[in-house]
């Protein structure tokens, strides 16, 4: 359905309002207009000034935009409560049906063209599509909330842009990730001002790719920035919640511009919401450190700090590299068994096209576990590690692979195969642009400056 806003649909609503209120033309026009006009404005000869609207929409009890468009004046603030009811679902861990309170309010959006809301729902019908690994879609999702906001300031559009990067990091297309995350933080950055709230949820989710890239000290350097910035709100859940609740009190008694107040703020509450999972990888990078520095107890905690803050949000695909990470420092602790069965079940929670560096990660460790063991699928789990990290950017692990394939080949006698992998790996370590990300993101004012970018190795 399209909104006419043409002369003839003005001229229909105008008399059916008029005559629902018991109003002749004269009584309608008042001090300010003639009954010819209002008679003209009927018959659709000619279509009414914006000034012409205001002042029969004022006598008619009614905005002037449902007079010029039919729409009811609080249908605009009935899908804001619709979208927050479909993102309190996403919050509490259920992408299934808020992918459908999403999907009915774009649509009726679409359909009444009302576009506030759209930008919205289409970015909570890509984290849903994000949660269930559904990557190409979510994707496309982001693109258009990005077009729909092409015209705001970024931002406005930094959730469509981390969202997109995500779907690039879980698809494996880890350089392209990052370009998009670390172009955005100095455009934000290069404003002198930044926006908080948009670097937080930059700066957290780019922890991802460069983990994932070998770059460590890039990642912690944003885990400490993304920590400083966080909002200091305690239960958000809550407090969106109760603005939800005021909000439909508010529609029903008429009062439509203070629930829309109050749904916007939930709005807000719901997306800080969303950023526990991104905040999880900071806890996530602390272990690494931890690890790093064979602080192996307080690496544990950090890494089960963080798997704790994705389960509560059920954000089961942001929880596989924490799973590496924490099956790594199981086997470096001697608990051998522990580490392998959180290994296999994350195996089996990974499908064939998603998660490609994680599944790869995984194999690599089952391999690890396999030769301390001295079973023999050491060598099978590292081939497939192998063939999994060729779909990426993974430079830094494709080398690393290919050393402790190289090596097990080596042990056994395989000396040509070795050499074989041996030289694999060193071309991926020694082909162009991928030993760096170039130079790092600008920081933002208040923040030192940090040194140059850091190495993929």
């Amino acid at each position: 359905m399209t909104v006419r806003t043409d002369a003839a649909a003005i001229g229909q609503r105008l008399q059916q309002l008029r005559r629902e209120r018991g109003l002749t033309q004269r009584a309608l026009a008042g001090d300010g207009y003639t009954a010819a006009y209002v008679s003209t404005l009927e018959a659709g000869r000619v279509r009414p000034s914006e000034a012409a609207l205001r002042y029969l929409a004022e006598r008619l009890g009614v905005t002037q935009d449902e007079l010029a468009t039919g729409r009811p004046a609080q249908l605009a603030t009935e899908l804001r409560l619709a979208l927050t009811e479909a993102q309190a679902l996403l919050a509490a861990g259920r992408p299934g049906p808020a992918g459908e309170g999403f999907a009915a309010v774009l649509e009726r959006a679409e359909r009444e063209e009302i576009t506030a809301v759209r930008p919205a729902a289409l970015l909570g019908l890509g984290e849903c599509a994000l949660e269930s690994g559904r990557l190409e879609q979510a994707r496309e999702h982001f693109e258009a909330a990005e077009q729909l906001l092409a015209d705001q300031p970024l931002p406005q559009r930094a959730a469509a842009v981390r969202g997109r990067a995500v779907a690039y990091l879980l698809s494996g297309e880890l350089r392209y990730s990052c370009y998009l995350l670390e172009t955005a933080i100095d455009q934000l950055n290069a404003a002198g001002l930044p926006d908080p709230d948009a670097l937080l949820l930059l700066y957290a989710a780019v922890i991802g790719p460069y983990m994932d890239m070998g770059a460590h000290t890039r990642a912690a350097q944003a885990a400490e920035l993304a920590l400083a910035l966080a909002p200091t709100a305690t239960d958000p859940a809550l407090v969106a919640g109760l603005h939800r609740s005021v909000a439909r009190t508010l529609i029903a008694a008429g009062r439509i511009t203070e629930a829309d107040t109050s749904l916007a703020r939930a709005q807000q509450l719901y997306q800080r919401l969303r950023l526990s999972s991104d905040l999880a990888k900071c806890h996530w990078m602390r272990g690494y450190v931890h690890a790093q520095a064979g602080q192996l107890a307080q690496a544990e905690h950090e890494l089960r700090t963080a798997r704790e803050m994705l389960t509560v949000q059920q954000a089961e695909l942001f929880t596989h590299q924490v799973d590496v990470e924490l099956a790594d420092v199981l086997r470096r602790r001697g608990r051998l068994q522990e580490a392998g069965l959180l290994l296999h079940a994350l195996l089996d929670r990974l499908g064939p096209h998603r998660g490609a560096v994680h599944a790869a990660g995984a194999h690599r460790l089952l391999g690890l576990i396999a030769e301390e063991q001295g079973a023999p699928e050491a060598e099978e789990h590292y081939v497939r590690a192998l063939s999994l990290l060729e779909q990426t950017g993974a430079a830094g692990d494709l080398a690393d692979l290919c050393r402790l394939l190289g090596d097990l080949y080596r042990r056994t006698g395989r000396t040509g195969l070795a050499l074989d992998v041996y030289r694999t790996g060193l071309g991926h370590r020694a082909a162009p642009g991928t030993t760096t990300l170039g130079p790092g993101p600008a920081q933002p004012p208040a923040f030192p400056r940090s040194g140059p970018g850091d190495s993929t190795g």
